[in-house]
């Protein structure tokens, strides 16, 4: 795809979008974001960009007014604001990813918007190697049952991407991925590891208080001081940030296989 052919001012209200973006060296076409995705890549706070609001509030006349020529969001998204993103000419990219081949398919996507196939394609052969290699290590070892949450009010469990983490990891995913599960049908569940990383709260989850208000004290992961918190963007943000994500799981997994590494927080103790 030839350069003039390409995207040259891009709107990402979508975090992984920038992440992508960055990964592949195709950060400076980036004209607007949101604060979340200054969370995930700082270096896009430096400079003349635009922050916007985020991918559901966010006005259309607030993004056109960075003058991009595409726009990269989160589905669902307001109706309204596509229609008249569209209606001003602007391409839209909505991204729905749900496994990890859905956020490898993003990737190819948005590369080959911007005529960067090539690196594209290393991104996703880099995050597919790293995987393998973590998988590789625990082929033999028993799996302990993880619960992984990212909202606790109600209490929803992590998408199928953390459910395929988890796996690679050496654990067994309790519950439904992306689906809402009673604090009582946890409890029962009985698991080994809880991981929790809810959206938007970065690291700072109160362990010790869900696990005292659910009465999750006698669950096997309590017990065993196994409950954990995961940066929210190193596992809620679909791009190869969850390598990160990824290596913290291990260490909560399989602790006697892989090294700690940044970003994970483990629980203390349990208020009475």
């Amino acid at each position: 795809m030839g350069q003039s052919h390409t995207c040259r001012r891009i709107a990402c209200l979508q975090p992984s979008a920038t992440v992508i973006l960055d990964a592949i060296g195709e950060l400076d076409r980036v004209v607007a974001c949101t604060r979340y995705c200054v969370d995930v890549v700082a270096e896009v706070a430096n400079g003349s960009r635009m922050i916007l609001a985020d991918s559901w509030t966010a006005d259309a006349g607030q993004i056109l007014a960075a003058k991009p020529d595409l726009v990269i969001a989160a589905v669902p998204y307001q109706e309204k604001a596509i229609a008249e993103i569209l209606k001003a000419g602007v391409r839209f990219l909505g991204l729905a990813p749900r496994t990890l081949a859905d956020i490898y398919t993003d990737i190819a996507t948005i590369a080959g918007v911007v005529g960067a196939a090539e690196q594209g394609e290393r991104v996703i052969e880099q995050m597919q190697r790293h995987i393998e290699d973590i998988r590789s290590q625990i082929a033999a070892t028993t799996r302990p049952r993880v619960f992984c949450e990212e909202w606790g009010k109600p209490v929803i469990a992590s998408q199928c991407w953390i459910a395929e983490l988890v796996e690679a990891a050496g654990g067994e995913f309790v519950g439904l991925p992306g689906r809402q599960i009673s604090i009582d049908a946890v409890r029962k569940a009985n698991p080994d590891v809880i991981v929790t990383a809810w959206c938007g709260a970065g690291d700072r989850v109160p362990l010790e208080k869900i696990v005292s208000e659910r009465h999750w004290a006698e669950t096997s992961a309590a017990r065993s001081d196994r409950v954990f918190c995961i940066r929210d963007e190193f596992l809620n943000t679909p791009a190869p940030t969850l390598l990160r994500g990824l290596d913290a799981i291990a260490w909560a997994v399989h602790p006697e296989i892989f090294p700690r590494t940044k970003g994970i927080r483990q629980i203390t103790g349990v208020r009475a």
